[in-house]
């Protein structure tokens, strides 16, 4: 089932938002999945699905082993078609033929990242910095993995060791500022996010993110030019749209945050806070019929997606459209 709002008239760590009516809005989702490629595979659409994989880095200066190269470029080629599981047997075929291929290191770690194998990846992306001492990327995407494994310390030191190796590497500085959100230092977040985006221009999430980092410092104008300059990179960010919403509803301007929320419901039809939000925009409006509609979808959403909180905050507010002497069918 699609939901179309033009239809209807209208006149991981961050707290929940607290709305002027007593009403909650689900958070923000702020805790991002560190980024593997110098592209900001889109990771909430993201979790986190076409990952953009790099192509041969270089391997004229690791070319000790033709065989070798022609299993990674296969591995390459595998990624391309979406073939990952065939990726990483190519991938280890090419490590067992020649042990110091870097590169076969460095994108069996992002393949397996993208299945979900965290710990092996880690270990594939360590295999390649002890290959090539000098390989910014695979520290970069060692101290993602370590960070996704809520391994601050050591994510820390292999960030900034990419960083010492290339200081404009954009996902790295993305990756420094998620390490900084994960620990409320919010400056440094700011500032991490805003380097990433000058050495990244092309990637959304370090725009979103900082517009989640301003909010936590109360800068709502901050925040939502944030958050403008992500859906203006990827007008499908579904996140950034519905921070806009909560901004735009939180504000009382409800033909702006209902608009913001069908944005955010295009963009993904299953992402179910943005029917959850534009129910309370229809409630503001007491337009309970439409409120109905998207809540029941809602709170069907967030059952399918065994989020069992905010099923239970979709029913709640059911019943409050149904005490407004409406009755759902």
């Amino acid at each position: 089932m699609r939901l179309s709002f033009y239809k209807y008239p209208i006149g991981r760590l961050i707290s929940l938002i607290l709305l002027g009516s007593g009403i909650i809005l689900p958070s923000f989702p702020a805790s991002g999945t560190p980024v593997e490629t110098r592209n900001f595979a889109s990771l909430q659409e993201r979790n986190f699905a076409s990952l953009q994989f790099p192509s041969p880095l270089k391997l004229a200066q690791y070319n000790s082993n033709q065989s070798a190269t022609d299993w990674l470029n296969q591995g390459l080629q595998a990624i391309n078609v979406g073939r990952v599981e065939d990726a990483i047997a190519s991938f280890n075929q090419a490590i067992k033929l020649d042990p110091n291929l870097a590169p076969a290191h460095y994108n069996l770690g992002l393949a397996l990242r993208q299945v979900g194998q965290l710990q092996p990846a880690a270990d594939a992306f360590y295999r390649a910095t002890l290959v090539d001492p000098k390989f910014a990327p695979a520290f970069a995407n060692l101290g993602g993995a370590l960070l996704e494994g809520n391994n601050f310390q050591q994510a820390n030191d292999y960030l900034q060791r990419a960083l010492q190796l290339d200081s404009k590497l954009g996902f790295a500085h993305y990756n420094f500022g998620l390490l900084r959100e994960q620990q409320g230092d919010w400056d440094k977040a700011i500032a991490s996010f805003k380097k990433a985006m000058e050495y990244s221009k092309n990637a959304p999430e370090p725009a979103y993110h900082l517009g989640i980092s301003y909010l936590q410092q109360n800068k709502v104008d901050q925040a939502k030019d944030a958050f403008r300059k992500a859906v203006k990179i990827n007008p499908k960010y579904s996140e950034a749209h519905y921070s806009l919403g909560t901004i735009w509803y939180n504000q009382k301007k409800p033909k702006e945050a209902l608009e913001a929320f069908r944005k955010s419901a295009e963009a993904n039809t299953n992402y179910p806070n943005a029917y959850y939000g534009a129910g309370l925009v229809f409630m503001q409006l007491r337009q309970y019929p439409e409120a109905a509609q998207v809540l029941q979808y809602a709170r069907d959403l967030y059952n399918s997606q065994n989020n069992t909180l905010w099923a239970r905050n979709a029913e709640q507010l059911l019943q409050q459209v149904q005490n407004l002497n409406y009755q759902p069918r």
